[in-house]
């Protein structure tokens, strides 16, 4: 699909993809500036990088790909849904399941679940990732929005972007945190030699995460997370540098028999609503296996 636009008054001086993204194409900024990045838009006839400033009477020009055939197979696997609508779909992930297909996943996934359950689906993240918006690990449970349609996928990604959208996670953590509250601002980057794993490095991308003490134990602490900034593993990441790394994390800390992967849970999720602007809250209760832990530990065990 190709469009042409001309850049009036109002819009001289925006940067490429601001303007794009303001241009009713129903395209993420970050969509937008992938598109940029492999030619798809043109500055009178040439490509340009997304922050390049435009001047009155430039022509930009798109060209969106053409959707593929769908490629994933629907699976009839049981979801755990919170909420529904023409718009969204809010599910509470469970532990252990992907969230889209990769190496190694190519069937079980979310996306396969959302295809069987949903008619339509966002289509922006492409074949392998439709309605996708935020994604959770995949040994992290709890709640998720998945997009019904581009709009409301536009809509979503811009809350999450902008900040507004707000996540809240609780974690079970190796060793006593002394402070009540606290804030960690540490970039975050591709680790510089184990290449699947992130890492706090110079040069990375800005990241904070600010956490709050829920209650202590003599070797553990269950703490509440919320993130100023939506980086890979980011809560991960952050609490194995202050070095409390997550009960049962496989990469950042230690496995532990007691849970299959990290113990970290998504609990809280809110938006507006993308259509009505409503601002919706929905919640998960921790599963069984971190309810478990907290027993055990309040027990003294």
């Amino acid at each position: 699909m190709k469009e042409r636009l001309i850049v009036d008054e109002g819009a001289a001086g925006e940067r490429l993809d601001r303007f794009l993204a303001g241009r009713e194409l129903e395209v993420s900024r970050s969509h937008i500036q992938k598109l940029i990045e492999s030619g798809c838009v043109l500055v009178n006839g040439r490509t340009a990088k997304a922050n390049a400033k435009l001047r009155e009477g430039d022509a930009v020009e798109t060209e969106l790909p053409e959707a593929r055939e769908l490629e994933i197979l629907p699976e009839d696997i049981p979801l755990d849904i919170l909420y529904e609508d023409s718009d969204v779909i809010v599910i509470n992930k469970a532990r252990g399941m992907v969230v889209h297909p990769a190496a190694g996943a190519a069937d079980g996934t979310l996306v396969n679940a959302l295809l069987h359950h949903c008619e339509d689906l966002s289509g922006i993240n492409g074949v392998i990732r439709p309605g996708i918006v935020h994604r959770l690990d995949k040994d992290t449970s709890g709640v998720m929005v998945a997009a019904k349609n581009d709009r409301a996928h536009v809509d979503l990604a811009e809350q999450i972007r902008e900040k507004t959208a707000q996540r809240i996670y609780r974690a079970i953590v190796c060793g006593t945190i002394a402070e009540d509250r606290g804030e960690i601002r540490a970039p975050i980057g591709r680790h510089p030699t184990e290449r699947k794993k992130m890492a706090v490095v110079p040069g990375g991308k800005e990241a904070t995460t600010l956490f709050r003490v829920v209650e202590r134990f003599p070797a553990h602490t269950l703490v509440e997370c919320r993130l100023k900034t939506g980086r890979t593993h980011q809560i991960r990441v952050h609490m194995a540098y202050i070095d409390h790394p997550l009960l049962g994390d496989p990469k950042y800390g230690r496995k532990t028999p007691d849970i299959a992967g990290q113990a970290l849970h998504s609990c809280e999720l809110s938006f507006a609503h993308p259509r009505t602007k409503e601002r919706m809250t929905f919640a998960a209760e921790m599963p069984e296996d971190m309810k478990a832990i907290l027993h055990a530990l309040r027990r003294g065990r």
